[in-house]
């Protein structure tokens, strides 16, 4: 509500100076002893509502802008040492000496007890103006941004302790002086009762009337204030009595009004806030392009209370124009408007100036424009350089806008587009603070379609690897195939010419060797490829049955024990104690163990050791095979299992071999529901340790 204003009324505006002389003038014989003392006490009086009115309540007022101003002062700098804000460090620096007006408005009123606390509170301002010099240096959001703002609110809180410490001051005083000025009557009035004893009747009506008129507007007053402070902030001081004591309630009705519209401001910030967190969470919930779009037109349209929401996005082509892709109104929601999406695309130079300038253009009322065609005053040029075109007028004036503004988004030194909102009611202005959260929703949607747009790419190229994999994989399964049938033929003539086809003399003998041995290791591989083949495929299968572990190994170290003589190489085998009956597929865990032992005896020098041994621990079959071959560099341990990797110093040394065999012996044990352990170290050898779980009426206590 507004504040009460003086009626002008001549009975409301008579002073209390004229109401006792107007009373006491009607006697003669005590005028002049009754009417020196009432003056007398009217002036005292007087003096009181004079120090209330023109000292200590305009210095309480000036008290109050020097705390708004500071504190708007503080809020700026931490939100521009959080945030970043550009719009924040300007409006900071622009606004950090506006507390200087106030202050010395406050010096030139204040009473002479309230100098001493104005005086105290310039030293807190010095101190925090001191450490705020440094806002401009400090990295926001930085640990060193959060130590200033740190810094600085030890002295804005000093000054607030002080500049409270002023008020409750200054509000003591003005209680001193409604006392005083209610002593003064009180006492005016009872000696002017003793003297006017012997005088008329219409004297002392006239003295008491005089009295209430000064003394219920008073205390009407006083009830207010204790309201206000009691949080009624609807209460307001009654407009009637004499001019004095209306100047008094105008100005409290003043300060309680702006009061009203300064918790206005704040609620509408926080609302404000808390509707662009909430389009934030909307935006950053999805990768889906579309989604966030909807997400974005939807919470600026409610939040901002727009009447149509437009975004401009520009294309990953990097073309030059940005059309409007996605369209929002309070009537429709989101729709693809056909006057909205007939605006013809902004020009991408002027979209990539607008965010290179990163602040937001606004228009309250661009109707004469649109009549006239003259050029809109600070137009960033997307509704051309020289006035709207025809086709933008047109789109415009159909929408029936009004007030406008344009932000612009991006992410990084990227101009990615633009967020046009509009309103279509006369007098609908944008507020600065809803300017901000305009920016804040764009910079969150900047962030998002660039997420987007990655996670897409990311998404085609996972689809490309996989189908390139794949693509892989059936090459190697075709290949193998195709390479076993004119392999068969070569390995079934080499028997024949070596059984068949009559003596044969050393060196014939020595080729067919080659040839067959060469051969087996072409099939071994053939075998490797189809097995990683059908592991990736997931057509790698095993026949699960009791298999005992110790005969299996016993028929594999008799089958390498031949390569092992030939190095040479001397094989270890450790007796198992008893029989370790696992369910497996026998095939498969003789190709772990061949895998193994080939390994072992390949990587190990001659004179070298190869050591099998099985036991039993914990319900499982231990199967190890340890060699004091070339090891495996500790680098090259993590690719261990990867397809077609091989260890340096096997490359080095060159050591035949594909990179399959650790591969395939983890499928195989992984898919026995086994682990595999390999503990080596290079230039001492290397310790391969399979755990197989035992049958359950097999595994015994364990050891």
């Amino acid at each position: 509500m507004s504040g009460f204003r003086p009626a002008r009324s001549d009975r409301g505006d008579r002073s209390v100076v004229r109401r006792l002389a107007c009373s006491f003038g009607l006697l003669i014989g005590l005028v002049v002893f009754t009417g020196a003392a009432a003056l007398a006490g009217a002036l005292l009086q007087h003096s009181a509502l004079d120090d209330l009115t023109h000292r200590v309540v305009p210095t309480q007022e000036a008290n109050l802008r020097l705390r708004r101003e500071l504190a708007d002062s503080s809020r700026r700098m931490n939100t521009y040492l959080l945030t970043g804000d550009p719009a924040q460090l300007a409006a900071f620096l622009s606004s950090r000496n506006d507390f200087r007006g106030p202050l010395t408005e406050a010096f030139t009123h204040a009473p002479t007890g309230a100098r001493p606390y104005l005086s105290a509170q310039e030293r807190p301002i010095q101190d925090y103006l001191r450490i705020t010099d440094q806002v401009q240096t400090a990295k926001p959001g930085s640990p060193g941004a959060a130590a200033l703002a740190a810094d600085a609110q030890v002295p804005y809180d000093a000054f607030e302790a002080t500049n409270a410490e002023l008020d409750e001051h200054l509000t003591h005083e003005a209680d001193e002086l409604s006392a005083r000025a209610d002593l003064i009557l009180w006492s005016t009035g009872a000696a002017t009762c003793a003297l006017l004893v012997l005088a008329t009747v219409l004297a002392l009506i006239a003295a008491l009337h005089t009295v209430r008129a000064i003394t219920r507007p008073l205390a009407g007053i006083r009830t207010v204030l204790g309201r206000l402070a009691q949080g009624d902030h609807g209460a307001r001081a009654p407009d009637h009595g004499p001019a004095e004591i209306r100047a008094v309630a105008h100005a409290v009705n003043m300060l309680a009004d702006e009061n009203d519209r300064l918790r206005r401001l704040d609620a509408e910030h926080d609302r404000l806030a808390a509707a662009a967190r909430q389009a934030g969470i909307g935006i950053r919930s999805g990768l889906d392009l579309d989604q966030i779009l909807d997400a974005t037109v939807r919470g600026l349209g409610e939040a901002l209370r727009a009447d149509h929401v437009l975004v401009l996005l520009a294309g990953n082509d990097g073309g030059a124009e940005v059309p409007v892709v996605r369209a929002w109104s309070t009537a429709r929601g989101i729709h693809p408007s056909e006057e909205a999406l007939r605006l013809p695309p902004a020009p991408a130079e002027a979209v990539r100036e607008h965010y290179a300038r990163g602040t937001s253009w606004s228009l309250d009322d661009i109707r004469p424009y649109l009549v006239s065609g003259a050029a809109l005053p600070g137009a960033p040029g997307f509704f051309g350089t020289v006035g709207p075109s025809p086709e933008v007028r047109a789109a415009l004036t159909a929408m029936g806008v009004v007030a406008l503004v344009v932000t612009p988004f991006g992410s990084g030194t990227e101009a990615m587009g633009a967020v046009v909102l509009s309103r279509c009611r006369p007098g609908g202005v944008w507020l600065p603070m809803e300017v901000e959260a305009v920016e804040s929703i764009a910079a969150g949607l900047g962030r998002a379609v660039r997420q987007s747009r990655t996670y897409r790419r990311e998404t085609e190229l996972a689809d490309r690897l996989q189908a390139l994999d794949k693509a892989k994989s059936d090459f190697l399964s075709t290949v193998s195939h195709e390479l076993r049938t004119p392999l068969t033929s070569i390995v079934g003539y080499v028997d024949l010419l070596a059984n068949d086809s009559g003596p044969l003399n050393d060196g014939q003998r020595h080729m067919l060797e080659v040839v067959d041995r060469n051969a087996a290791r072409l099939r071994n591989l053939i075998e490797d490829l189809l097995t990683i083949s059908r592991i990736e495929s997931g057509a790698f299968t095993s026949e699960r049955l009791p298999v005992d572990l110790r005969r299996l190994v016993n028929s594999s170290v008799e089958a390498i024990r031949p390569a092992a003589s030939a190095v040479p190489v001397t094989l270890s085998q450790v007796p198992a104690e008893d029989d370790l009956i696992v369910l497996g597929d026998a095939p498969q865990l003789d190709r772990v163990l061949m895998n193994l032992l080939t390994n072992a005896v390949k990587f190990t020098p001659p004179g070298g050791l190869v050591t099998v041994s099985t036991s039993r621990r914990n319900g499982e079959a231990v199967l190890t095979v340890g060699d004091t071959g070339i090891g495996i560099p500790e680098k090259d341990q993590k690719d261990l299992f990867h397809r077609f990797f091989r260890a340096s110093n096997a490359t080095e040394r060159a050591i035949p071999g594909t990179g399959l065999g650790l591969a395939i012996v983890r499928s195989i044990v992984t898919n026995h529901e086994g682990r595999l352990e390999i503990h080596s170290t290079e230039g001492e050898g290397t310790i391969v340790t399979a755990h197989l779980p035992l049958l359950p009426d097999a595994s015994g206590s364990g050891s």
